[in-house]
């Protein structure tokens, strides 16, 4: 990051818009490495954080920058071999930010969501982004074939403005029950000098946020209640909260690298799970979880934005509405069945094509055969009869 000039605001217009800035040329430009700021705002949180101040004093005070005691921070000493000349290595970095002949960055938004096939309102995805940006940890919550890992990608890839985002900014991981603290936070892993303590992906990814503090960072918990959440977080969980992303609320870990290491989650780190409410199989979501988390409920959507997305597709409008009038009732019959309920209704991602269909017809009868029917089977699996009347009524007529 090459500062060219330093100033102090004057004045404000009042617009909006503009700052009056007396501004102070640096000759010649004084040149940063790593911890860079590249956003047109950026605010350096000197106050709580060692890589803020040092950036502060190179900048105001003349200060010179201490390359070692930043290479220390596991996200670039991982990344960055011991053997490697500091210096030499800026190139990447530089070229990942759009400042060489790299190819253009391609922002990403709401539209590009409804374009590609999410069926909500402008107004919903937009208050979504607007509660993951306040809370900072979302769950997306729903019956099989919602959409809730689709749409999670999508709201991450929004919030951080970027079509493609860079590998570190966003991350995936699904839960599962044997997943553990060790797995996910930290613990003791087998190397080649024995056991050592390695860095699970939450803190990996914690790291990452705190070494690139002007840019999002989005965790996607794919199945969040499939594991259990507060073995597998452990006092993370208090950390994960919107109100403690400070390091004046950074606490130590069942496992420290060091004496005395605190870790915190800072606040440019957002958390997006997934849970399917239709499998009985998990225990009820924590309550400390809940408390820290906003929930997002997801519906079978087969309002007009999926039919003319079937439409674009193969599907004539005659079709579109028997394929959608004959899954409101199924899922009206399962709704009213007290052995089942709303969260074992047939999402709307079974009926929707991915691609133009060149025989319509038969792609639904294939659909019922392969995906609803195992799943009504599954459903009715005392009463098989009942399984096998809802897939006649589907089919029949296909």
């Amino acid at each position: 990051m090459r500062i060219k000039a330093v100033g102090t605001i004057t004045g404000n217009r009042g617009d909006g818009k503009t700052v009056d800035v007396a501004w102070e040329e640096v000759d010649p430009p004084r040149e940063w490495f790593l911890y860079t700021y590249r956003t047109t705002v950026a605010r350096a949180r000197f106050e709580d954080d060692d890589m803020a101040r040092q950036l502060v004093a190179f900048t105001f005070e003349g200060k010179d920058q201490d390359i070692a005691r930043f290479l220390v921070n596991p996200y670039w000493a991982e990344k960055f071999a011991e053997d490697t000349e500091p210096l030499t290595v800026i190139e990447e970095e530089e070229q990942s930010d759009g400042e060489t002949d790299a190819p253009p960055v391609e922002p990403y938004g709401i539209a590009d969501i409804i374009a590609e096939g999410g069926f909500l309102p402008r107004s919903v995805l937009t208050k979504m982004i607007a509660r993951l940006e306040s809370k900072k940890n979302l769950i997306l919550q729903g019956a099989p074939g919602t959409g809730k890992t689709w749409l999670a990608k999508r709201l991450g890839k929004a919030l951080i403005g970027r079509r493609t985002p860079k590998p570190e900014q966003l991350r995936s991981v699904q839960f599962h029950p044997s997943l553990s603290y060790e797995d996910f936070v930290r613990g003791y892993r087998p190397s080649s000098n024995g056991l050592a303590i390695t860095d699970g992906v939450f803190l990996q990814v914690v790291e990452a946020a705190r070494a690139q503090p002007d840019i999002a960072h989005v965790l996607i918990i794919e199945e969040i209640n499939r594991g259990n959440p507060a073995q597998v977080f452990g006092e993370m969980l208090t950390l994960l909260e919107n109100t403690k992303r400070s390091r004046a609320d950074a606490i130590e870990l069942a496992y420290r690298k060091q004496p005395g290491e605190r870790v915190h989650v800072p606040d440019n780190l957002y958390i997006i799970g997934t849970m399917n409410v239709a499998d009985r199989s998990l225990a009820l979501v924590d309550l400390a979880l809940r408390r820290r988390f906003a929930f997002v409920s997801l519906e079978p959507m087969l309002n007009d934005y999926w039919a003319a997305w079937c439409a674009d597709r193969g599907l004539d409008g005659d079709m579109v509405d028997l394929i959608r009038a004959r899954l409101m009732a199924l899922n009206d019959e399962i709704s009213a069945d007290r052995t089942l309920g709303p969260q074992f209704r047939v999402g709307h991602s079974y009926i929707t094509p991915t691609e133009p269909l060149d025989d319509p017809k038969a792609w639904f009868r294939d659909v019922i055969e392969t995906e609803i029917g195992p799943l009504l089977d599954e459903y009715w699996f005392d009463a098989p009869e009942r399984a096998t009347e809802a897939m006649t009524r589907l089919r029949d007529g296909f």
